[in-house]
């Protein structure tokens, strides 16, 4: 027979936050029992409402603060207790960078049992405001009121707004200007229940260096008055590069389609990083956030540790931002990635730069490291900076047949890089140092 349970679902409990959770949510225990609680910090005596059990945890609803933390502070953003874009707006930057280590370390010992890992202290902003060159909005109605803005968290419930703290106030301006024209030619908002209706996303994107900016609609199918939306968007916004219409057909998650129809301007926007200009077209990837991303490739170039004539291979190389960093100090490099537009902007990136050891190739990082080592490629040095999965087993496998000295490894989620480092730690290679960077403040 099961114990019964520490707490009842809608009963109110006093309790003491201990930690943070990995999604930034405070994290304590009733007679050992863990309950996790949106808003909690800790250090803090909180009154919650308990709203879901569970066999091993519980989410309570933070009711009353009954003694806060020092550590709290007032969230700049009025949206910030609906909106799900930001989650640590209470927390002081420097515990959220205290924070954000402290992910890794338990990552490491939790997650790859790595004990004894050197990781230091999160390398944070001056500014952490305005910093994202790239904001997604849904469109849609919301109680039959035509809203744009982000979604609440662990939803897809628009919460509409009118400015945001984390993008480039360009975005303000230009909402406005889309919200006016969908009302004034009526156009349908997507409703992704019925998979009817055709504005879907706003997506925009900014060079920081260069001020250019990309405005795209994404449509379930055909954009009506395409021409009057261009001649509104130019006439207000100066500095406005390119507009792009964007089809999404699909009845998915997924924003941007592959279909991509130019309405003004170029195809692309340029920014420039580290002293090297980018091509950044609509469905490359590019980090969004330019200041600490410079930050992060000094690092990893740091890392390589190169002196002029090493091969390097750079796995996942996206538009070849840290292939042409690195290509400026080493012998050889090779990016490798799957997409075929980002492959294409990598080659023009480094035409554009003037870099001519920089070889890009499209494929499967897995399958080509071990071709490359069959035709007697011998890397140096190989870069990975994966997605959130992290990188595929048989990448990890055939970079550990090839045997490379050195291997930097840039990560976005601690708990896949801790699994991958688990298995490099298991097969011939030690971890040195770890160096966390924040690039997403306000956010866990």
């Amino acid at each position: 027979m099961q114990d019964k349970l520490p707490v009842v679902k809608n009963k109110e409990y006093e309790m003491q936050i201990d930690n943070l959770g990995v999604n930034g949510e405070g994290v304590g225990r009733i007679e050992g029992f863990t309950i996790f609680v949106e808003g909690g910090l800790p250090g803090e005596r909180v009154l919650v409402k308990i709203l879901r059990v569970e066999k091993r945890h519980a989410y309570g609803k933070l009711l009353r603060i009954l003694d806060a933390s020092d550590k709290r502070i007032k969230a700049r953003c009025p949206y910030f207790k609906r909106c799900g874009g930001c989650q640590l707006q209470h927390l002081s930057y420097d515990a959220q960078l205290s924070f954000k280590r402290q992910l890794v370390i338990d990552a490491f010992e939790r997650i790859g049992n790595l004990k004894g890992v050197t990781v230091k202290e999160t390398i944070g902003m001056d500014n952490p405001w305005e910093y994202r060159n790239k904001a997604q909005f849904p469109v849609g109605l919301v109680k039959d009121e035509l809203t744009i803005g982000f979604y609440a968290a662990r939803s897809h419930d628009i919460v509409g707004i009118d400015s945001c703290d984390i993008q480039h106030n360009i975005n303000n301006e230009l909402l406005d200007l889309v919200k006016r024209f969908i009302q004034d030619k009526n156009i349908p908002t997507y409703d992704e229940k019925t998979h009817k209706g055709v504005i879907r996303h706003i997506v925009t994107r900014v060079g920081y260096r260069t001020q250019e900016l990309m405005v795209i609609i994404v449509t379930k199918d055909d954009l009506p008055h395409k021409n009057k939306l261009v001649e509104i968007i130019r006439e207000a916004i100066p500095n406005i590069t390119s507009i792009v219409h964007n089809r999404q057909r699909n009845r998915t998650n997924v924003i941007l389609g592959n279909e991509n129809t130019l309405l003004w301007g170029k195809d692309h926007i340029i920014d420039e990083l580290g002293g090297l200009r980018f091509k950044i077209s609509p469905l490359s990837f590019y980090q969004v956030n330019p200041t600490q991303t410079k930050i992060l490739y000094k690092k990893a170039l740091e890392y390589a540790d190169l002196t002029g004539s090493e091969t390097v291979i750079d796995a996942y190389c996206g538009i070849g931002t840290i292939s042409l960093f690195l290509a400026q100090n080493a012998g050889k490099v090779y990016g490798i990635e799957l997409v075929d537009q980002a492959i294409e902007d990598a080659k023009e990136n480094a035409k554009m730069n003037g870099i001519e050891n920089a070889n890009f190739i499209k494929g499967h990082s897995e399958i080509l490291i071990p071709q490359m080592a069959q035709q007697g490629l011998k890397a140096d040095i190989v870069v990975v900076d994966p997605p959130r999965k992290g990188c595929d087993k048989k990448l990890l496998e055939a970079i550990v047949e090839m045997g490379p000295n050195r291997l930097v490894y840039v990560s976005c989620n601690p708990a896949t890089l801790a699994r991958d480092l688990s298995y490099l730690s298991e097969n011939g290679y030690k971890i040195i140092e770890t160096q966390p960077v924040d690039l997403f403040p306000q956010t866990y």
